[in-house]
């Protein structure tokens, strides 16, 4: 126990190293307004890939419906941010997009999660595509116009707080007990009931948290850019987090970092080509997944405690020397 409270100390730690480091090159004006626009993007992008990875990677469920819970997110933060001004709206707005996705993740999970595979991407597709209808056709979202001139609240310091707080958050469940059942069920299903592990528990516990990340992350996306509509949440949406986490390494954390600051790096240098970025963008993507088909990291973590204490021995070892 104490081993897992000083790696979340030294986590902590870092985020406030490297935010200190982006505070200092956002004020001098390294980092200006089209940076930091894609910056944004990069970290909102990383809390969906995390939350989406846990399902995946360590729960093996094939899940395709991240953007219904992202869509939950964002119209909560935009119904209570025109109702409410200021952070506390933005806040609220969270709080009550991440009810709402628990509570429909839980009745969503109970019977697709004894599906697999192909079976189980179809049904959790089938109910992203519920909730976008859903939203279409309500009075309070708006309809198909969408929901616009919501406040913008929300600025990188506050990704970048919900993005380490998400990341600690998935990483302490992966690396807890709870995870270790988990994997275990990504291991063998049938060997982990029969040592008694609770297949269904677990399977639901990865999926309600990935689905709250998502629908924390829609929430800063509604806030920043100020409209929400229905269109944003297409079966694409998903699938442009999906690639994320293929592309890094499925299982692999850092993987999803690595990948989602690529592709924003890539995808922000290719802005000048047009209509062409796509071709280039996915082309690249083919080459990447032929010569790297396990994703670039595979299912390598970096562990920084392990790092900093190899480090540490490595020392006291050379002065005894």
């Amino acid at each position: 126990m104490q081993r897992f409270h000083q790696k979340n100390l030294i986590w902590l730690a870092s985020a406030v190293v490297i935010y200190l480091l982006l505070q200092v090159l956002v004020q001098v004006g390294v980092i200006n307004f089209y940076y930091e626009s894609t910056f944004i993007n990069i970290m909102i992008n990383i809390i969906f890939a995390v939350g989406l990875n846990l399902i995946l990677g360590v729960a093996g469920q094939f899940s395709l419906g991240h953007a219904g819970f992202i869509a939950i997110g964002a119209y909560s933060a935009a119904i209570i941010g025109k109702a409410v001004s200021g952070l506390a709206g933005l806040f609220a707005g969270m709080v009550v997009g991440v009810v709402i996705s628990i509570v429909i993740a839980y009745l969503v999970g109970l019977p697709t999660l004894r599906l697999k595979g192909d079976y189980l991407a179809i049904a959790t597709l089938g109910v992203a595509e519920i909730i976008r209808v859903a939203l279409n056709n309500m009075k309070i979202t708006n309809g198909a116009a969408g929901i616009s001139g919501v406040p913008l609240t929300t600025t990188w310091t506050i990704v970048y707080i919900a993005l380490v707080l998400t990341t600690i958050l998935v990483l302490n469940y992966a690396n807890s007990s709870a995870g270790r059942a988990t994997y275990a069920v990504l291991q063998d299903e049938i060997a982990a009931e029969s040592m008694g592990v609770n297949v269904t528990r677990y399977k639901m516990l990865a999926f309600i948290i990935g689905a709250a990340t998502a629908s924390i992350g829609g929430t800063l996306t509604a806030t920043y850019l100020g409209t929400v509509t229905p269109s944003d949440f297409t079966f694409m949406k998903s699938i442009d987090v999906l690639i994320i986490v293929v592309f890094g390494g499925i299982g692999s954390f850092t993987g999803s970092f690595v990948a989602a600051i690529l592709l924003g790096i890539i995808n922000t240098f290719l802005q000048p080509f047009g209509q062409l970025r796509m071709i280039i963008y996915a082309v690249a993507l083919i080459l990447i997944m032929i010569f790297r088909p396990g994703g670039l990291l595979g299912t390598w973590e970096f562990r920084f405690g392990t790092f900093l204490s190899n480090k540490l021995k490595k020392k006291e070892k050379g002065e005894t020397e």
